[in-house]
Order: C-alpha cells, then structure tokens, then sequence
C-alpha cells in the first residue's frame, strides 16, 4: 500500500505542468470505486471546479461502522494542491492544503449544516460532504503516513470561519459534493490565487482509537492520480 510521504518531497519540487485531467491507470488492486482514472482542477466564474473520475460508481463504498468517535473511519476523495493553507484561512505554512469530499458514519464534523434536511445538524457524517484540511507528515500514524494537522492545546492558530470546532486544521465549508456514476465534482467559491497546482487521490483516514495526538490519520492510500504525488496539473 503506497505511503504519501516518501515521495512527498516531489511535490515540492519543480514538476512538468499538464493542462486538463491527470489521466490515471486502472489498477486491479484498488476497489473500483477508489481506482482513478482522471483528476481535475478547472476555473470557474466564482472560483474552482474539483473533478475526479473512477473506474466504479464513486461513493458507491463506505467505511465500516464501529458506532463511536474513538476508532472511527473516513472515507475521501482528495486534491492536494500547492496554494498556501493561508489561501481558505489557516495559518500561513503550516502543511499542505487539500480539498476533501468525505464520508463517515460514527460522527457529524460539518455543524453549520443540515445536509439531509431532518432537522438535526448533528447527524449527517454518512453523507459525502466537503472539508478543506492541513496534511503534514506524522510518523505517530505508522512510517511514512501523513494526518490532519492537530491543533495543540493552548494554542490558537489562525482558522477559517466555519471551523468546526475540533483540534485539527480543518474547515468545514459547506460545498455539496455531486456524485454521478463514475465521477464526483465539488464546486468550490475562492478568491484567484493564480497559478494552482493538483493532484488526486484517494484514501481511508482513521480517528485515533484514543483521541490523542494524532488525532485523526491517513491510514491507506488507495491510489494516488500522478502515481508519485508531484502535483502535475494545473487549474485553467
């Protein structure tokens, strides 16, 4: 199972930029629904078009139920890119920023929003719904494995305006994910920050069976769109 930070350091090196999709092998080994075949940053009018495309239904696979927080599982479709965390609101230089449609059943991390319309802003982790997250390399998840920024106690780092109040550099901003057959797309509203380097990849993330430090890692990486993590595409 490939690990991110090993070739991490590619990602901030010079890369050949591609305009359009990052076109990615079918791989027997990955779970149909997880197996990229293409990824994709464009512009839009109002800010930038995240796309990825799967060799099965996207979202069709969710992450098993162990009925509590500690131990948790999540499911993601992930775009890391090379803009600054400070970009959506996070402390300058604190990791890379990525955009996350995820999906989890044992908690609800988006309490600004009722995403099935039930009247309860508590209940709506098992849906797919989208987060902006701070990665960095945490050797406490396993060697090589990355994890969501912490936020230590004590300190109060810069955050954006719809932190959902958990002890991670997350964001919970609201962009609907729109899933249809092979391919989900998250419309996102942001500023022009110039030239934006992507990637994509999916993986499983596990809340920390203790709730400690780290809190919350990248536990597989199912595939990765460029093969080597260096951000090849570019938005246009």
């Amino acid at each position: 199972m490939p690990r991110l930070y090993p070739i991490l350091i590619a990602a901030l090196l010079p890369a050949p930029l591609a305009a359009g999709p990052i076109a990615s092998p079918e791989k027997p080994e990955t779970a149909a629904p997880y197996d990229i075949l293409a990824a994709e940053v464009s512009r839009t009018e109002t800010g930038l078009r995240f796309r990825m495309q799967t060799l099965g239904e996207a979202g069709s696979q969710q992450p098993e139920k162990v009925g509590k927080l500690e131990g948790a599982a999540v499911h993601a479709y992930v775009w890391p890119l090379s803009l600054d965390p400070e970009a959506v609101g996070f402390e300058a230089g604190t990791g890379i920023l990525a955009l996350a449609a995820t999906r989890h059943s044992d908690f609800d991390d988006t309490p600004l929003y009722d995403e099935d319309g039930d009247g309860d802003m508590a209940n709506d982790g098992d849906r797919w719904h989208s987060h902006w997250v701070v990665l960095r390399p945490d050797e406490a998840c396993g060697p090589g494995a990355l994890a969501v920024r912490d936020i230590p106690e004590g300190e109060t780092p810069k955050l954006p305006k719809t932190w959902p109040g958990l002890p991670l550099f997350i964001d919970s901003p609201g962009f609907v994910p729109q899933l249809d057959g092979d391919t989900i797309t998250v419309d996102v509203e942001i500023a022009d920050m110039g030239e934006v380097k992507f990637d994509g990849v999916t993986a499983a993330l596990r809340v920390n069976a203790n709730l400690h430090a780290p809190l919350l890692c990248v536990t597989d990486v199912f595939d990765v769109a460029s093969g080597d993590l260096s951000l090849p595409g570019t938005a246009e």
